[in-house]
């Protein structure tokens, strides 16, 4: 028995038919895309820390600039001091003009130096011009509680504004001297890790020391320990 065989069809002029060329295999999928990973937001910033209405009883209600376009500005609350600063500064500085006077005129009388009230007179002038503009100095004074700092301003002329962070602060201390205590005002001083970078406030009223210190201290602790 002979085994057939296929051969392959023809065309009419005797030419072999061609053949469909093999298949391509299709290329690769593309690798599937890698979901973004999630917006973080960003970390909300801190809240202003509340201002305890201590802080503005008793105390000017209207802070003295500079009239100049150029002048320090920030935007927020401030907060001035009593105006019961002035009147110790004075009495302090009238005592002292008292004693230069007094100690010029028994060095004259008992000794005869009369040139003692060259220097007594120079002190004495400089004393009067600074009781002058001491209650132009005192409006110009002011602090701020901000979300990561405290900001103490001064001076009309040559301003100055110190930002203490709250995270920063190692200690904060009340002090009094004799007539503070009686005109009933303290001074409050904010230590930081730089002990040379401390900011003195003064002129607060007892209670409005007592509540900012308190705050203070509270928003140093916060801050800390990231809370």
């Amino acid at each position: 028995m002979t085994e057939s065989q296929t051969t392959p069809p023809t065309d009419p002029h005797g030419q072999g038919v061609p053949q469909p060329p093999a298949s391509v295999p299709a290329p690769p999928a593309p690798p599937a895309s890698v979901p973004a990973p999630p917006a973080v937001a960003p970390p909300a910033s801190a809240p202003v820390p509340p201002a305890s209405p201590a802080l503005d009883a008793g105390t000017y209600t209207q802070l003295r600039t500079a009239r100049s376009a150029n002048a320090l500005a920030l935007d927020g609350t401030w907060h001035q001091i009593s105006p019961r600063y002035v009147t110790s500064q004075v009495l302090q500085n009238v005592l002292f003009i008292v004693v230069i006077a007094v100690a010029a005129a028994v060095l004259t009388m008992a000794f005869d130096q009369t040139w003692t009230w060259i220097p007594a007179g120079v002190i004495i002038v400089v004393t009067l011009i600074t009781l002058v503009i001491l209650p132009r100095q005192a409006r110009a004074i002011g602090y701020m509680l901000r979300e990561d700092d405290i900001v103490f301003r001064k001076g009309i002329l040559w301003q100055r504004m110190v930002a203490v962070p709250y995270g920063r602060m190692q200690l904060v201390d009340i002090t009094q001297g004799p007539l503070d205590r009686a005109f009933g005002i303290s001074q409050l001083k904010m230590v930081t890790a730089a002990a040379t970078s401390g900011v003195q406030i003064p002129g607060l009223t007892q209670a409005a020391a007592e509540a900012l210190r308190d705050t203070l201290i509270e928003v140093a602790e916060t801050r800390r320990t990231g809370l």
